[in-house]
Formats: C-alpha cells, sequence, structure tokens
C-alpha cells in the first residue's frame, strides 16, 4: 500500500554544539570609524559567509528606540560582522568567539538616528568570490510626523558593499575584511528595469555565485498595487554594475531563497500568502515560472490543510558532497503533533531525485524560539547561523554539523553505490526516489535501500527479497507524503510511479486489494489501485470505484505491477507493462484537497 499518511515517534532529541556569537547587551559592537564600542539590545536575520580563510557572520544589530515608550517595537539598527580566523577544529572557533578581546564590528550604519528619525538597515545578503566579499543591505528612515505623532516609513534605499579580505601577518587581525564605501544599487547613469517597483530589500542569507561567474542577489519589493513580490538582482562584471531584469515573482511572495540547479537555471523558493511557492527562470530572472511536482520533484506545494508557515523555507544552498551535486534547505515542522505551529528546525539534503532529513537542531519554547537561520558548506564543514530567543531578546549562534555532515556524507555514499548498481541492469535511477528490497529491522520495518522514507509492514512474513503477506489486517503501508511527515514528497500528488514484483498463491473467496496509492488525509479512498478477484480477473481502483477487466491472472506467477499518475489527475495502472483497461480522469489536487 503506497500511503501519504502516518504519525512519527519524537525520538530523542540530540541537537549540536553551538556558540553564542552575538549576545543583546553583552557582545561589544566596534563602530564603523573604529572608535567606540556599544551593545545592541537585538541581533537579528543572520548571514554567513567565508572569503580567504576567514568566516563571517552578518546580522542587523537593534537599538530600541526608546524616547517614547508607546513606540514599543521601534529600533534603529545597523549591520554588524563576526569574523574568526581559525575555524579549522570546533574547539578552535569557540576559543576564537569566547576570547575576551573578541568584538563584532559594524559594517553599515544606520544613518540620521535622532528622537525623531530612527535609522534602519535591513536583512545583510552575502555573496563571496574569491578574496571579495559583497554584502547587499537595504536600508529605510521610520520619521515621527508633527501632525499626528504617528511614524511614517520614508527614505528607502538599498546598497552593495564590497569587502576585500586582507593579507595581515597578524595571527588574528582584528578587522580581516577591508570594506569599501557602501554605493547604491541603482546606478543613476546606467538603465534598469525596476519599473514601478519600490521599497526594495534584499532575501536576506546569501546570494549566489553561477557557474559561469555571474553574481545573484534575492531582493524584494513592492509593487504598484503595494505587494510585496520576490526578484533579483544580478552583475556580470564583478560587481561594478548590478542589473535589475524586469520578472517578478507572482505577488504576496517574500522571504526569497536563490540556487542555480541546472546549468543557468536559477531556482526561487518563495514563502508566499497561499503557502510556500517555487519558481524557476532559465533567462536570468526576464520571467518567472512557477515550478511544483516535476522540476522540484521532493517540495511540496502546499494543500488547504497545511498551514503555510510549515512551508517556509529558511535557508536553502548548493554543495558538491561525495561527488554529487545537492541543495540543503531548513524548515521548521511540528516535534510534537499537538502543537499548533511548527516548532522544531531540520535540515533536508536533496539530489531533487530524493531528499533525506536530519534534526531537529532545535526545539522552541516559550523563552527561546529559532527565527531566521542560514547555512554554510566550505571546506568540508557545514556550519549553521541562526537566531534564537524571544522578540524582546534575540541572540545569534553558530553551530558547526560534524555529526550530521557524516551522515550526510554516508547517505549520498549509499545514493551513489545502489545508483552505479541499478545502471547495471534494466532499472532506470532518474527519478527513483525509494527502493524496498530485502532489508528490514526489528520485524515491522521495511527499510529504503536509499535510506529516504521506510515501510511499515503488519502481519507479514520476511521472505527473499520482500514479504509475504496473507490474512486480514496483512499489509506493507509505505508513506511518503503525510500532512505532518517531515520527508514531504508533495511530488506524488501530481506525478509518481510505482512498480512492485508481487505474486499471488492463493486463489481468495472475494476481491481482494494487491497494490494501492491513496493521497493526503483521504486514506481510505484509493486514488490508483489494482485488485484480484475471485473469477482471476484484474480489478482496476480509480477514485475509490473498483471495475472488473478482460485482463486475468494466474496463482503462482509473479507479475510487474504499476501504478502511475500523471500531471496530477490521469491515472494508470499496469501489469508486466501491458496497460489494465483504460486510463482514468482522476479529481485534481485542488479537488482532493477540497474534499478532505
Amino acid at each position: 500500500e503506497f500511503d501519504s499518511e502516518f504519525e512519527r515517534n519524537s525520538g530523542d532529541l540530540q541537537m549540536p554544539q553551538e556558540i553564542a556569537m552575538f549576545v543583546p547587551k553583552k557582545t561589544q559592537v566596534v563602530s564603523r570609524s573604529g572608535g567606540e564600542c556599544k551593545v545592541k539590545d537585538i541581533f537579528a536575520s543572520p548571514a554567513l559567509v567565508r572569503a580567504s580563510g576567514v568566516m563571517i557572520a552578518f546580522v542587523e544589530g537593534r537599538t530600541k528606540h526608546t524616547d517614547f515608550p508607546e513606540a514599543i517595537d521601534l529600533s534603529s539598527s545597523d549591520i554588524v560582522a563576526g569574523y574568526i580566523k581559525a575555524p579549522e577544529t570546533w574547539q578552535s572557533l569557540v576559543a576564537e568567539v569566547t576570547k575576551d578581546d573578541w568584538k563584532a564590528h559594524t559594517v553599515l550604519e544606520s544613518a540620521n538616528n535622532s528622537k525623531y528619525r530612527v535609522g534602519v538597515a535591513k536583512l545583510p545578503t552575502g555573496i563571496t568570490r574569491g578574496n571579495k566579499v559583497f554584502l547587499l543591505v537595504g536600508s529605510y528612515e521610520e520619521r515621527r510626523q508633527n501632525d499626528d505623532d504617528t511614524w511614517k516609513t520614508e527614505a528607502w534605499n538599498i546598497k552593495v558593499i564590497e569587502g576585500e579580505a586582507t593579507q595581515s601577518t597578524e595571527v588574528q587581525p582584528s578587522q580581516p575584511i577591508n570594506w569599501s564605501e557602501p554605493k547604491p544599487l541603482f546606478q543613476t547613469d546606467s538603465p534598469n528595469n525596476k519599473g514601478d517597483l519600490k521599497e526594495f530589500l534584499g532575501g536576506g542569507g546569501s546570494g549566489i555565485v553561477m557557474g559561469n561567474g555571474t553574481l545573484v542577489f534575492p531582493l524584494t519589493a513592492k509593487d504598484e498595487s503595494n505587494k510585496v513580490v520576490s526578484l533579483i538582482t544580478y552583475s556580470t562584471d564583478d560587481g561594478q554594475k548590478w542589473e535589475i531584469p524586469e520578472g517578478v515573482s507572482s505577488v504576496a511572495c517574500r522571504s526569497p531563497r536563490i540556487t542555480e540547479w541546472e546549468e543557468g537555471t536559477l531556482l526561487m523558493v518563495t514563502y508566499c500568502e497561499d503557502g510556500r511557492k517555487v519558481f524557476e527562470s532559465r533567462d536570468m530572472g526576464k520571467t518567472w515560472t512557477e515550478a511544483f511536482g516535476t522540476l522540484l520533484g521532493v517540495w511540496l506545494k502546499s494543500g488547504p490543510e497545511l498551514p503555510e508557515v510549515s512551508l517556509r523555507v529558511g535557508a536553502l544552498i548548493t554543495a558538491t558532497i561525495e561527488g554529487r551535486k545537492v541543495m540543503l534547505y531548513t524548515q521548521k515542522v511540528r516535534h510534537f503533533l499537538e502543537v499548533d505551529e511548527p516548532n522544531a528546525l531540520h535540515l533536508w539534503v536533496t539530489d531533487n531525485n530524493r531528499t533525506f532529513h536530519l534534526g531537529p537542531f532545535s526545539v522552541d519554547c516559550a523563552e527561546n524560539k529559532t527565527f531566521a537561520n542560514t547555512l554554510l558548506y566550505s571546506d568540508d564543514a557545514l556550519h549553521l547561523l541562526q537566531a534564537k530567543g524571544d522578540h524582546e531578546s534575540t541572540a545569534v549562534s553558530l553551530a558547526r554539523l560534524t555529526e550530521e555532515l557524516n551522515t550526510i556524507n554516508s547517505v549520498l555514499s549509499t545514493w551513489v553505490q545502489l545508483d552505479a548498481s541499478f545502471s547495471e541492469s534494466s532499472i532506470p535511477t532518474a527519478g527513483l526516489v525509494g527502493f524496498l528490497s530485502n532489508t528490514t529491522s526489528s520485524g515491522d520495518t521495511w527499510i529504503d535501500g536509499y535510506r529516504c522514507m521506510n515501510a511499515t509492514v503488519t502481519k507479514a512474513a520476511k521472505v527473499e527479497n520482500g514479504f509475504k503477506f496473507t490474512g486480514p489486517g496483512s499489509r506493507a503501508t509505505w508513506p511518503v507524503n503525510s500532512r505532518w511527515d517531515i520527508k514531504q514528497y508533495g511530488f506524488v500528488d501530481y506525478n509518481f510511479t510505482i512498480v512492485a514484483m508481487a505474486t499471488i498463491h492463493q486463489v481468495p473467496s472475494e476481491s481482494t486489494p494487491l497494490l494501492g496509492a491513496s493521497l493526503r488525509g483521504n486514506k481510505r479512498t484509493k486514488l490508483i489501485g489494482l485488485s484480484y478477484g475471485a473469477g482471476g480477473k484484474w480489478e482496476t481502483v480509480y477514485d475509490g470505484t473498483k471495475t472488473v477487466q478482460g485482463g486475468t491472472w494466474e496463482p503462482g506467477r509473479e507479475y510487474q505491477v504499476a501504478l502511475m499518475l500523471q500531471d496530477g489527475n490521469k491515472g494508470f495502472v499496469y501489469v508486466d507493462g501491458v496497460l489494465v483497461g483504460n486510463p482514468a480522469m482522476l479529481p485534481t489536487p485542488e479537488e482532493r484537497w477540497t474534499l478532505e
């Protein structure tokens, strides 16, 4: 039984080691001029990059504006950087950050702070190429209006700051990056396509360097209807000039995370009013096409029963690990089913065929919640920088995911080996997500050869390369897309093929299910299935309706059974490569969600 619902156990939590880099009211922050040091009330919006052996953590350093107590959420903010020059081991990293003289440094100071004007620098977004660092920062001012004592957001701006790693002879130089003066992203002497867009900000986290050397930053802006959209800016001349292509996401989409997957193809994951959406562009952002269920097979387009916040991607990067190009991304899910909102941060790795998850790295409580986070894979090490705390006081901590990376290496090695073994046979590996064969655990778990999603076996006996199912309730359930499932193989709502080798040993007294697929919450209704009847006839099942077909089966003979869903609503059943009966038109995913 191919199923999309199951409940999972929380398991034992093993959190990675972490070090608090930016601590409210404690971490000393040096001014841009290198003079006085101050502390901040809140640190937020982390970004993490590495250049010439220097790891650089960027954050917003916020100071609460206390002149008007009624403006409780009003804070000025600068962009602050923390430098780590010796991260060869975790111990050396911790030793450096915990030195008495370790300080953070201001990269961009908000301007014009006064009683009636509060400068805000937002969402640092970083890229590195060689020894160069490119930092994108949006800013604005909150100005108090004399006529009605309200605050108005004005003076929007977005700038790029370029830094270069120094070749200092000091073992631990205080400023390992030389920063230039900020430059406006929009050059007045060059055309751009920003059109009616306004209020630009960086996407936060990291931008990318494409395979051809192009630098790309994610952006957000507001359109003429005052709705937030996501887009990109890019430079083909090492940051001398930045282009703004005219293409944008659909409206009400923010928090863009970008990467290059296929050569020249950009992927952008956004958080929208109706859930997470994934867009692709093959023309450098001139146009964006929503991509779900096909290109990004392991990623889920939200249905109405899924709170859209549960689909927000925190960080997204591309890396080559164990010789295989993969994407790594973070996401919060429910650690316990009874909680009201996602509360546990997990990590996924995918090669766009299959996905594997690790975590949780943290579980929220009332006093300590995880907010923004970012990933960095560099020099065979994986780091996670995350903001944690409450809305009144947020710190930013760094963790090295050593054990998690070891697990990822092992899993990817398994993928490579299994793909290689299949390549010597007739089994295709393109799009192959899972494989159940001869591996089991404790008698009731049928282990996926790719180590991603196991099946649960009930009242069955182990035989070579499978199980023998006898009697009522004897079955195997392979959960791949539960609404609570942290694996989220959402592509099955639109396209899948499941193939099984099956032998029927006895003639039943009544119609008996052989293989079936139920999607999302409706476990009782088989969307696609095959049964065998007492009269030796095959019986197809489409949307819960059973139809006796002309084809026959024989006891003791092995059959290859395949169920297929295409384009979300076209169903097929095959036996030994031959279509059984006719294809069926099924309810669309949206229609199925409405019926749940």
